[in-house]
């Protein structure tokens, strides 16, 4: 098997992650980006980034029109480091009646862009059934990078009660596993998805989905999501957790 170097993590990673100030001059539409890292030998391009990083915020940008008119509209997120440097831009990429008409539970492509525009991660997620008692039917999500070239999935695993998930590598070898708590939608306080072994008996990470106000919880989409993991996990696993987050927000929230 692959050694993809990741290592026990103390969970004392809160929650909420911290953002100290940004020192960077903004561009001139005020986005702050993270600078651009150096080409690394055998790392796909425009993943080099996430060699620098162990966590990932991800902002839901509101949509105006959306909360206006009820419609469903392609969901657009920033994806910042720890800094609030935009690291990355992501789009979903999916027609209207697909939107509509199929809900939380529908088909989507989503592209994820560098600072200079290139795509460099491409989430796609297939029409499934979104009954949890259809265990021949489950969810699942495949990342690219560089568009066209798998580097690994998102499986959902059937359970009673939890919601979990696998990561699997481009050969469909487990890598990590993904298990959350029985009640997703908790109130007033943030939702902690732990990374784990294969075996569950390490922690390696988190994925949390964090609480961002009542009004702006019961009356918008827009969410806000962590993700931490070693600073020295495989850059290719590094993106298929932010493809496990999109299939998680996506699946519970």
């Amino acid at each position: 098997a692959a050694n993809y170097g990741f290592q026990a993590q103390p969970m004392g990673v809160p929650g909420g992650f911290g953002i100290p100030p940004v020192h960077n001059q903004p561009t001139m539409d005020r986005t702050i980006w993270m600078p651009i890292p150096p080409s690394i030998p055998n790392c796909p391009p425009g993943l080099e980034y996430l060699t620098q990083i162990d966590q990932v915020l991800i902002h839901q940008q509101l949509e105006l029109l959306e909360i206006v008119t009820g419609f469903e509209e392609n969901n657009k997120y920033e994806l910042k480091n720890a800094l609030g440097q935009r690291v990355y831009f992501a789009a979903e990429d999916t027609d209207c009646l697909t939107r509509n008409c199929c809900g939380p539970s529908r088909p989507f492509t989503i592209r994820i862009t560098d600072n200079l525009g290139r795509e460099v991660i491409t989430l796609q997620r297939p029409l499934r059934c979104s009954m949890c008692c259809c265990p021949c039917c489950l969810q699942e999500l495949e990342v690219q990078a560089p568009p066209g070239t798998t580097i690994g999935y998102v499986v959902q695993n059937w359970h009673v009660c939890l919601p979990k998930f696998t990561i699997q590598d481009e050969k469909r070898m487990d890598i990590l596993k993904i298990i959350g708590p029985c009640v997703a939608c908790t109130c007033c306080e943030d939702v902690n998805f732990e990374v784990k072994s294969v075996d569950e008996t390490c922690a390696v990470g988190r994925i949390s989905k964090q609480w961002t106000g009542f009004v702006r919880e019961v009356f918008t989409d827009a969410d806000n999501f962590g993700i931490s993991f070693p600073m020295d996990l495989d850059v290719k696993m590094k993106a298929v957790m932010i493809g496990a987050c999109f299939l998680i927000v996506s699946c519970l929230f």
